[in-house]
């Protein structure tokens, strides 16, 4: 299994994952700005049908040419989907787009819909055909199995998520820097309490976080390597608002489910 793991990350990484073409502007901005094109060439959007209309409904990484890390609760039995890769302004197609139809999706058998804060919140979706990699699109690395940042570490949410609560969905790709919470805090009973598990990890809590429309999609960190780490897929924010203090945006921690991805991956 470790040889396929390692054939698998050199397929992923042979544009070199987590390395952007375009490196992103990354501020101390915490209320949200648009991103750099181009800048997360990982960033997907993943749509679905209605009618003859395909619309963006959550975010995801790009971990390899032909697959894509997701949340569950994004998954619907009953829709039709397709991944948009390259994608930057929802509301213009250009010639950096890679439309995909989808071949496979795999949610975690652990996930419940009925329970959010239960975990597992993860799913993986493999295209019908492989992403062509170049400046515009590529591959996020994915961290070691078990691997947890310390807390206050910077990274940053990317996605199309609802500009305020309630709010309308961004057309262009937003960033944010959202600060790594330890559990020990985050799980502090004035915070999530015990809704958040350590197969979870927590970032911002403050004036900016995740919004319906983010789920899904990656929290971007970069490590000592100086390569970009999607450590986690945006799950849930609170009942109460998407920017509610000492209730920070709540990601799957990806490094929990290293060998899921991995035998999964191997499977289909």
């Amino acid at each position: 299994m470790m040889k396929l793991g390692l054939v698998l990350q050199l397929a992923a990484y042979a544009y070199g994952c987590g390395m952007p073409t375009y490196e992103p502007v990354v501020s101390r901005v915490v209320n949200g700005e648009d991103a750099k094109p181009y800048s997360w060439p990982w960033q997907i959007s993943l749509q679905y049908l209605s009618d003859s209309n395909y619309y963006h409904t959550c975010g995801g990484t790009l971990i390899a040419k032909n697959w894509v890390l997701t949340a569950g609760h994004c998954i619907s039995d009953h829709r039709t989907y397709r991944v948009v890769l390259g994608e930057y302004d929802l509301t213009q197609m250009d010639e950096n787009e890679q439309i995909k139809e989808v071949e496979t999706i795999v949610v975690h058998p652990g996930w419940n819909d009925n329970c959010l804060s239960c975990g597992d919140d993860v799913a993986l979706i493999k295209l019908a055909s492989p992403a062509t990699l170049n400046d515009k699109v590529h591959t996020s690395c994915l961290p070691p199995s078990g691997d947890i940042l310390t807390h206050n570490y910077h990274c940053y949410i990317s996605g199309w998520g609802r500009i305020y609560t309630a709010g309308p969905l961004a057309k262009k790709l937003q960033q944010a820097l959202l600060p790594v919470v330890a559990h020990e805090t985050c799980s502090q009973s004035d915070w999530w309490g015990g809704s958040v598990k350590p197969s979870m990890i927590c970032g911002g809590g403050d004036r900016k976080a995740g919004c319906n429309g983010d789920s899904g999609g990656p929290l971007n960190c970069k490590g000592a390597d100086g390569k970009w780490y999607v450590h986690g897929i945006a799950s849930f924010v609170s009942s109460r608002g998407c920017n509610t203090l000492k209730k920070p945006t709540v990601f799957t921690r990806t490094s929990s489910f290293s060998d899921w991805i991995t035998n999964t991956i191997a499977v289909y």
